[in-house]
Parts: C-alpha cells; sequence; structure tokens
C-alpha cells in the first residue's frame, strides 16, 4: 500500500468508516500539527500514515514497521507551536509537532512563558526550520528596517511564529509599536498579501512553504533576509536558533537568501505509556518505511536517526530513550533537564 493509501485507511478507520475486529484494542493518538498551509499538517499527516497500526493492512504484518497494535494517529490542525506546547503540557493532546525555541522557553519558563512546563518530553527532532520574512513585492521592503511602518503580520497568536517574530523584530531593534501589527494565521495572512490588504507577514516552516511558493511563483512576493548584526543578536538572545539559507532554486528561480533556522520537534506528554512511545520510534526510525518518509512532505527527507536526538530542549520520553539506547544513537550532546 503506497502513502496515500496509508493515510486513507487510518482516516478510514479512525472516522469509523472502516470495518475493525471487535476484539482488536484501539488506542487513539492525536498528533496536533499547524495551519493547513503550512508543513506540520502534511507531516503530520505523514506520521500518522506511518506508525497507524489498524488490523488488516500488509504493511505491518512485519514486525515493528508500525507503532502498536491498535494505535489509529491522527494529525490535527492547530494555531501552532505555542498552542501546541500548552496542549501538551496539560495532556490535551497526546502529541505535537513544534519549534525547538518555543520549547527552550517553554521548559525554562521564560519568554512566552510565565512558568515552566514540566510535562513535555521529547519523541525525535525531525527536520530544520526556516525563519520566512515574506514581503509584498509592490510594498518596497528590502529589509529588516523597511519594515517600519509596513503592514505587517506577526502569525497567529498562538503560533510558534508570532514568538520567534517578536524576537527577530527585538533583535533588529525595532519596536513592534512602529510596525501595523495584525496576528492572521499563516493562511490568512497570504490572501491578505495576495488581496493587496498586507505588505509582510513572518512564517516558520521548512522550506519550501506551499503558501510561501505560491505567492512567490505567482510573482505577488520575495523573500526579505535575515543577517547581518541583528541575526547575531537573534542567535545570540535565543536557545534553539541557528543561522541558515534557503538555498537558490528553493522557490523557482529565487536567489539564495540568508535567514535563521529552528528545529521541528515531535513531542508528547510525559504521562504518555512507554511502550507507545517506544513502538513509535520503532516504527519511525524503521528501514521499512525510509520510502515513505523519502517521498512525504519535502522536510521528511531529514527525519534520521542520527540526528533525532541533537540539540534537544525537552528531556527524552523514557520509551523514546529506551529506543535510542538499544539503537546505539543516543547523542553525546543529548541535553538532560530538570524532571
Amino acid at each position: 500500500m503506497g502513502v496515500g493509501g496509508i493515510f486513507a485507511f487510518a482516516l478510514l478507520v479512525a472516522t469509523g468508516l472502516g470495518t475493525v475486529n471487535t476484539w482488536a484494542q484501539r488506542i487513539s493518538f492525536a498528533i496536533a500539527t499547524g495551519p493547513s498551509g503550512g508543513t506540520y499538517f502534511p507531516m503530520g499527516q505523514m506520521l500518522a500514515g506511518v506508525i497507524s497500526h489498524p488490523l488488516g493492512v500488509d504493511r505491518c504484518s512485519t514486525v515493528d514497521v508500525c507503532g502498536p497494535e491498535g494505535l489509529i494517529a491522527t494529525a490535527q490542525t492547530s494555531p501552532g507551536s505555542y498552542a501546541n506546547v500548552l496542549a501538551v503540557n496539560t495532556g490535551r493532546v497526546d502529541s505535537a509537532l513544534t519549534q525547538s525555541d518555543v520549547v527552550a522557553q517553554a521548559v525554562a519558563g521564560k519568554g512566552a512563558f510565565k512558568t515552566a512546563q514540566t510535562h513535555l518530553r521529547t519523541i525525535a527532532v525531525l527536520f530544520s526550520e526556516d525563519v520566512h520574512v515574506v514581503a509584498a513585492n509592490r510594498a518596497k521592503i528590502a529589509s529588516i528596517s523597511d519594515l517600519r511602518g509596513k503592514r505587517v503580520s506577526l502569525g497567529a497568536l498562538y503560533s510558534g511564529t508570532a514568538i520567534t517574530a517578536r524576537a527577530v523584530l527585538s533583535a533588529y531593534r525595532l519596536p513592534p509599536k512602529r510596525l501595523r501589527l495584525s496576528s492572521d494565521s499563516a493562511d490568512s495572512a497570504a490572501q491578505k498579501l495576495a488581496a493587496g490588504q498586507l505588505d509582510a507577514f513572518f512564517f516558520v516552516g521548512g522550506a519550501p512553504v506551499p503558501l510561501v511558493q505560491r505567492l512567490l511563483a505567482e510573482g505577488r512576493a520575495h523573500l526579505v533576509a535575515i543577517d547581518g548584526d541583528g541575526r547575531k543578536r537573534l542567535v545570540a538572545a535565543l536557545p534553539g536558533v541557528a543561522p541558515d539559507v534557503i538555498t537558490a532554486g528553493t522557490y523557482g528561480t529565487m536567489n539564495a537568501t540568508q535567514t535563521v533556522n529552528v528545529q521541528a520537534v515531535w513531542i508528547v506528554n510525559d504521562a504518555e505509556p512507554a511502550s507507545i512511545v517506544y513502538g513509535l520510534a520503532k516504527a519511525l526510525f524503521n528501514s521499512a518505511n525510509r520510502n515513505l518518509l523519502d517521498n512525504g512532505p519535502p522536510s521528511a527527507h531529514q527525519i534520521l536517526l542520527n540526528r533525532a536526538t541533537l540539540n534537544i530542549s525537552a528531556r527524552l520520553h523514557p520509551g523514546a530513550e529506551r529506543f535510542y539506547k538499544e539503537a546505539r544513537k543516543l547523542q553525546k550532546s543529548y541535553m538532560i533537564t530538570p524532571r
């Protein structure tokens, strides 16, 4: 069964339209993602397809290719990383995709978080996400400083993008009050920019981001660089952020653009059974699933066992830690944070 078939079957069972033996234990497992037009939602759909283990699927007859037997995973849209962290920490959702810089602030109880979020655990570091500053061609914005006085969306209120965007403005010493700010979701911001109702917006996602790609391909927008002293101050001030470049050709004929990146992290509540999380990690990195990852969303090719525990911001879940120890892939740089 192909990737699309796996997704369709998992959804079929999850919605009760399929036929499942009544004696089989059904384990529901949710993955909170982000807006439908971003990178998290299709990535969450792919992860759900890889780990779901409904009865009768041929690929799951091979040991450890799928998650625990009876597990049905579903990807859910959400406002983004900030909301996802809060939802996982309180146990309102089983797991979520989120940004490394947001997790670092959450664990420390700093920045956007008034108190430490103590129930966050890591399953795996998945892929890099670039900070995109998308500007309308008609707005004559060539640098971050040119955002002054412009209509700019920093991202939805509960998104990781909003947290990172404010850090960018601070690093460039550009007070938010000097901009005409809004808090549109990524989908809404893209629509408003195309309609001439917005001059620029921030979005954090694995390049190429579909909604950004459309705007650039239509000749409506361009990317603004994050570089120079402002970038140096940003990297120094915000854990989980590193210099990066969106390479030439990532978005059609666009030239290389300097920026910064964060890591997309799959987190889970600490109360999730170790046996479940162990099975998820084992299925995700089973070599038999490599083809599904390589043919999934563009950033999925970065999901590699060798980088799964690099520079994590919240300690590993015991189930995941067991898997990495058995695979001898527990990195020396694995950060142990307070329980």
